[in-house]
C-alpha cells in the first residue's frame, strides 16, 4: 500500500471536502490535513525508496506487464514529495486569497483532485495510465481556471482547454500507433520491446504524437500560447499550483518517454526536442520583457524554464541530463515561491500590473526582500538554488564543444535576469502612482508563511547544493541506465 496512499489520499480528500460543502471551516481544515497527508506519505514512500531502491506495485494482483503498474524511483518519489511541499504551501496560502464563493464552487475538491492527478502521473508505469491522470489533470485544472466565472478566465480557460483537448487526441493516437507496432504499454516492457527500432516508420510517428501531446502539457515552442494567456486569470493559489506542478508534469512525461522508452540517442526526435528548448528558452526570454504585470513575466518565466529542462535531455550526456533534473527540481520550489510572492506583492500594492503599482519596498521592506530572494534564484545568481542548476547546464554545453549551445543558456539567463529587474523596479522600487501611502504593507501571516518556507529552501539548496545534485546525478544515471527500474517492475532487459 505504501504506492498507493499518495494517490488514494487526495482523492478521498477531495470526496470529504465535497461532503463537507455546508461548512467552509470544515472543507478548509480537511483540505490542509489532507495535504500534510500527502505530504507524509510521500517522505515514507521517498525514505523507502532511499532504503531499498525502486518499489513497484501491481494493482488488482496482475503481473506486469499485464496488469496496472506504479513503480517509484529517486525521481518519481522526490517529484511526489516536491508536490506535498507545494500543496501545503499552497492551500496555507489560499486561506487569504481564495475568495468563500470559490470554496462554495468547489476550489478544495479541484486542488485535490488535480493533486491526485499529478501523483498518478509521477507514479504510473504505462503509457496509457499515464493519459488517464493526464486527464484528471486537465479536467481539475480547468475547473479551477473557470472557478471565478470572471470573462479573462473564461477566455483564457478556452485557450488551455482547446489545445490541451488537440494533445489529448494526440496523445491517444500516439499511444495506439505504439500499441499497435509493440503489444505493449507498460514502459518498462516497452523498453525492451523497442531495442534497435527507433527509425521504425510506425515508433518515429508515434514519437511524435507523444512529443505533441506533452509539449503541449509542458508549454514548449511553439505550443507555449495558452500558458501566458490563462496563468494570470485564477486567482493567486491556482496560478501557483499551476506554476509549480502542471508543467512540470509534462517535463516528467518528456524525460521518462525518451529515455525508458525511445532511444533518442542520434535521432531525429533528439534534434527536434533540440530545436523546441531553444525556442522555448530564447521565447519565453524576450516575451517576458514585454509583458505588463507581474504575472505574466512569471508566465513565460515558467517557457523558459521548461525549454532549459528540456535542453539537458536534448543534448542527453549524463551531465546534461542532471542539469535538467536538477533544474526541474529547484523550479518547482522557485516558480511556487515567486507566483505566491506576486500574490502578497498584490495585496500590498493593491494591483499586479506594473502602471497601477509601487512603493512595495518602503511599505514592506522584509516581504520585499522575499520576494527578491526568489527572483534572484530564478534568475541564476549565486548563491541560490537557480545559479547551480544554470551552472550545470552551461558546462554541459561546454563539454559538447557546441558554444552557440552556451551562449544561448547565457543569454536567456540575462534576458531573466532583466526581466525580473524590471518587476522589481516597477512593483517594488518605484513610487506607487497614487502614493506610497496606497500600499498597505500588511500582508496576513497565511500569505507570508509559505513565501518564508519556500524561500528558505531555495536558500538552503544554493547554500548546500550538495545533496541535491547527488540525487539529480543518481536520477540521471537510472534514466540512461533503466535496469533497476525495470528489475523492480518484475521484468528483465533482454
Amino acid at each position: 500500500m505504501l504506492l498507493f496512499w499518495p494517490l488514494v489520499i487526495p482523492f478521498f480528500t477531495a470526496v470529504l471536502v465535497l461532503l463537507a460543502y455546508r461548512s467552509l471551516a470544515l472543507q478548509r481544515a480537511i483540505s490542509l490535513i489532507g495535504a500534510l497527508a500527502l505530504l507524509g506519505s510521500a517522505l515514507r514512500l521517498l525514505l523507502h525508496v532511499l532504503s531499498n531502491g525502486p518499489v513497484a506495485a501491481q494493482a488488482g494482483g496482475w503481473p506486469a506487464p499485464f496488469g496496472i503498474t506504479f513503480v517509484a524511483d529517486l525521481f518519481s518519489a522526490i517529484l511526489v514529495t516536491l508536490t506535498g511541499i507545494i500543496a501545503v504551501c499552497v492551500i496555507v496560502f489560499a486561506r487569504a486569497e481564495v475568495t468563500p464563493a470559490e470554496e462554495r464552487h468547489g476550489y478544495h475538491a479541484l486542488v485535490h483532485g488535480l493533486l491526485t492527478g499529478v501523483v498518478g502521473a509521477f507514479l504510473t508505469g504505462d503509457l496509457f495510465n499515464l493519459y488517464v491522470w493526464f486527464e484528471v489533470m486537465l479536467i481539475s485544472s480547468f475547473g479551477l481556471l473557470v472557478i471565478g466565472g470572471g470573462r479573462l478566465q473564461l477566455d483564457g480557460a478556452v485557450k488551455y482547454a482547446g489545445l490541451n483537448l488537440i494533445g489529448t487526441v494526440a496523445f491517444i493516437s500516439g499511444v495506439g500507433l505504439l500499441y499497435g507496432a509493440t503489444g505493449a504499454l507498460n514502459m518498462a516492457d516497452l523498453h525492451g520491446r523497442l531495442l534497435g527500432r527507433e527509425m521504425e516508420v510506425p515508433i518515429m510517428a508515434s514519437a511524435a504524437f507523444l512529443i505533441f501531446a506533452f509539449a503541449s502539457k509542458a508549454a514548449l515552442f511553439p505550443l507555449f500560447f495558452w500558458l501566458p494567456a490563462s496563468y494570470h486569470t485564477p486567482n493567486v493559489a491556482t496560478s501557483a499550483l499551476f506554476a509549480a506542478l502542471l508543467t512540470k508534469v509534462g517535463v516528467y512525461a518528456l524525460l521518462r518517454v525518451f529515455t525508458l522508452v525511445y532511444d533518442i540517442d542520434g535521432t531525429p526526435i533528439q534534434t527536434l526536442l533540440l530545436w523546441l528548448a531553444v525556442l522555448s528558452m530564447i521565447a519565453g526570454g524576450l516575451g517576458a520583457l514585454t509583458q505588463p504585470s507581474i504575472r505574466r513575466v512569471l508566465g513565460f518565466g515558467v517557457i523558459t524554464s521548461v525549454g532549459s529542462m528540456i535542453l539537458g535531455l536534448a543534448i542527453g550526456t549524463p551531465l546534461a541530463i542532471l542539469g535538467g533534473v536538477f533544474y526541474m527540481l529547484q523550479d518547482i520550489v522557485a516558480k511556487a515561491t515567486l507566483f505566491l510572492g506576486a500574490g502578497g506583492a498584490r495585496r500590498i500594492a493593491g494591483s499586479e500590473t506594473f502602471a497601477e503599482a509601487g512603493g512595495i519596498w518602503r511599505a514592506s521592506p522584509w516581504f520585499s526582500g522575499l520576494f527578491l530572494l526568489g527572483a534572484l534564484s530564478f534568475s541564476g545568481i549565486p548563491p541560490f538554488s537557480g545559479f547551480w542548476a544554470k551552472f550545470t547546464l552551461i558546462r554541459a554545453t561546454l563539454d559538447t564543444g557546441d558554444h552557440l549551445l552556451t551562449a544561448i543558456v547565457l543569454a536567456t539567463g540575462f534576458l531573466t535576469l532583466f526581466a525580473m529587474a524590471r518587476v522589481w523596479g516597477a512593483m517594488f522600487w518605484s513610487s506607487h502612482p497614487r502614493g506610497d501611502a496606497a500600499c498597505s504593507g500588511r500582508p496576513p501571516l497565511a500569505m507570508v508563511a509559505p513565501v518564508i518556507l519556500l524561500t528558505g529552501l531555495l536558500l538552503l539548496v544554493g547554500l548546500r547544493p550538495e545533496p541535491v545534485l547527488d540525487a539529480a546525478a543518481a536520477i540521471a544515471a537510472s534514466l540512461i541506465d533503466p535496469a533497476a527500474y525495470v528489475a523492480a517492475v518484475g521484468l528483465e532487459l533482454p
